[in-house]
């Protein structure tokens, strides 16, 4: 019998938006999509505030400046 490995990865490389999703693709081909009414203040946020997003770490977080937000990625995936 054989087993595959698959190599998981906790970082983002991306992120887009839609009118009511956050969709945040990983290093290791998954795609999340989260709802944004998780998290109010994106919910809130103007689509311009809303892509002036940076990675924190190497992908392991994201931040907002303008808004004050904060996300990590290890937490979505729980």
């Amino acid at each position: 019998m054989s087993f595959s490995v698959i190599s998981k990865s906790k970082n983002a490389i991306n992120i887009v938006f839609s009118n009511s999703k956050m969709i945040v693709f990983l290093e290791d081909g998954r795609e999340l999509s989260i709802p944004l009414e998780w998290f109010p203040t994106l919910r809130k946020a103007t689509s311009e505030q809303l892509n002036k997003w940076r990675f924190i770490g190497n992908g392991e977080g994201v931040h907002w400046d303008e808004i004050d937000e904060d996300i990590s990625i290890e937490n979505l995936l729980e």
